[in-house]
């Protein structure tokens, strides 16, 4: 027996922005698993800022995409034929095989869900690698103290809708953040507990965080836009702050090299610390903030919010939308 499903291939190496004939949808035969494999059925698949990178042939953190192959991603699906004990049809399981209707893959690769503590998509956002990426970035990056005032760009999205969450949880005093709309800023102050945000498209981002910080500064800035944003953010960062650098969105599309922020100096003068870090180098947190979050969760103080597009052909457009701030939290889609 075999099942026909259908997987998006990277067909050649985007140059600036993707388009969609960077990539094709292929029908494929999988067999049936063998020992210690499993079939699973998607039913969500991510996509994350960072596959834009693993699009390009570069020494990275991670290796490339390679070309007419299935891309890669976090996906959560329903196991429907098992070659391993560990695994019983029916089981919900998380894993990396997304971009594709059905994966096969060894067990070990996947992980069974417990979808009593959160629906199965959570765990591909706030109780996923989302969620552990802003609780490593304040705890182990930016070594936040309790009565200290967080930055975060991004702070509607995936990452950035936890961050802000998060710090307050652990202790911050003041939390503000930068989105791409009103209607963010909104969902910013109004549900997710943020003392201010402002939208950054409606004015220069180092003014209006100094509008929003009342004449204070900041101590733990989270990055995850670069640019613009992190060159405010050096302007308003108390002596001995930290920058726990995470993404830098603004030039992922960059066609070629850009210019470093401005206002460098101010590293030297305030004795800032800015770390880059890559959440699975930090697998030691994974127990402890699952823990935490989960009881967070239950208590309803740590809120999510998923923006879903439906089907497989949609796949593309919606990391293109993820791309220009089309969601607000995590973006899925829905198979």
């Amino acid at each position: 027996m075999t099942t026909q499903t259908r997987q998006i291939q990277l067909t050649r190496r985007p140059s600036g922005r993707p388009t969609p004939a960077d990539f094709r949808t292929v029908t494929v035969d999988l067999a049936d698993p063998g020992p210690g494999e499993v079939l699973v059925r998607n039913t969500v698949l991510s996509v994350d800022p960072y596959m834009r990178g693993r699009m390009n042939d570069t020494k990275s953190y991670v290796p490339p995409f390679e070309l007419d192959a299935p891309l890669e991603g976090g996906a959560v699906g329903e196991v429907v034929a098992s070659g391993d004990p560990g695994f019983a049809v029916g089981d919900v399981v998380q894993h990396m095989a997304g971009w594709r209707e059905h994966a096969l893959l060894p067990g070990r690769e996947a992980r069974r869900l417990d979808t009593s503590v959160a629906p199965a998509s959570a765990y591909l956002g706030a109780l996923g690698m989302p969620g552990l990426t802003a609780y490593v970035g304040l705890t182990r990056i930016g070594a936040l103290v309790e009565g200290e005032t967080v930055f975060v760009s991004g702070a509607a999205g995936a990452v950035g809708s936890m961050v802000g969450q998060i710090a307050r949880k652990l202790g911050a005093a003041r939390v503000i953040g930068s989105a791409g709309t009103p209607e963010k800023v909104a969902w910013l102050r109004d549900e997710l507990g943020y003392d201010a945000a402002f939208d950054y498209r409606q004015g220069p981002v180092r003014r209006q965080l100094a509008d929003a910080l009342d004449g204070g500064g900041v101590d733990v800035y989270f990055d995850n836009v670069g640019g613009e944003h992190l060159e405010a953010a050096l302007v308003h960062l108390h002596d001995f702050g930290r920058i726990a650098a995470c993404g830098m969105i603004a030039d992922y599309n960059a066609e070629g090299p850009v210019a470093g922020p401005r206002g460098l100096m101010q590293v030297i003068s305030k004795r800032i610390t800015m770390r880059g870090f890559v959440v699975t180098d930090h697998r030691e947190a994974a127990g402890e903030f699952y823990r935490a979050a989960a009881g967070w969760l239950a208590d309803g103080d740590l809120v999510f919010r998923e923006t879903y597009v439906d089907g497989l052909d949609s796949t593309i457009d919606a990391f293109l939308g993820l791309m220009d701030g089309a969601n607000t939290g995590k973006m899925l889609v829905r198979l």
